[in-house]
């Protein structure tokens, strides 16, 4: 199991099904350790070496799955008194690591697309998206990390 060095972070592993018909892929049980509420659930693509700069929403928990292709997460946190305040996560998330990665609020998140044909990332939010409850970074470099 990936080491998480951001508090609040939470990776949890997730059942994949095989079937000779088609595969199962479990995403979210409102028992689950990281489920805070239901808002919506939206799917998006990311391109083979493309990335989504940075984002951070304020109060929406997001909790991510990838059950096609492969993306690459890196996570900053930049919250006054965090205990991980100016540490980063870095984790691959797919078919080879099928886990769901929950975000609490506050934290800044980006993402590249690792696969090579195509990448889907699903997020099951607790909130309805506003935008006026996310900050967004224009450039990947306002950020300074290593990709």
């Amino acid at each position: 199991m990936d080491e998480i060095t951001i508090e609040g972070v939470l990776l949890s592993p997730l059942k994949k099904i095989e079937h000779p018909k088609g595969d199962i892929f479990h995403g979210m049980k409102k028992s689950d350790k990281g489920f805070s509420g239901f808002g919506e659930a939206y799917f998006s693509t990311i391109n083979h070496n493309d990335t989504k700069p940075w984002k951070k929403h304020f109060q929406m928990t997001l909790n991510f799955v990838v059950p096609v292709g492969e993306i690459r997460f890196v996570i900053y946190d930049d919250r006054v008194g965090s205990k991980t305040k100016d540490h980063f996560f870095d984790v691959t998330l797919g078919k080879n690591n099928y886990q769901r990665i929950t975000i609490p609020p506050g934290l800044w998140v980006a993402f590249n697309g690792v696969g090579e044909v195509y990448n889907l990332l699903l997020n099951l939010a607790n909130l309805e998206h506003d935008p006026n409850e996310i900050e967004r970074k224009e450039a990947l470099s306002e950020i300074s990390y290593l990709w």
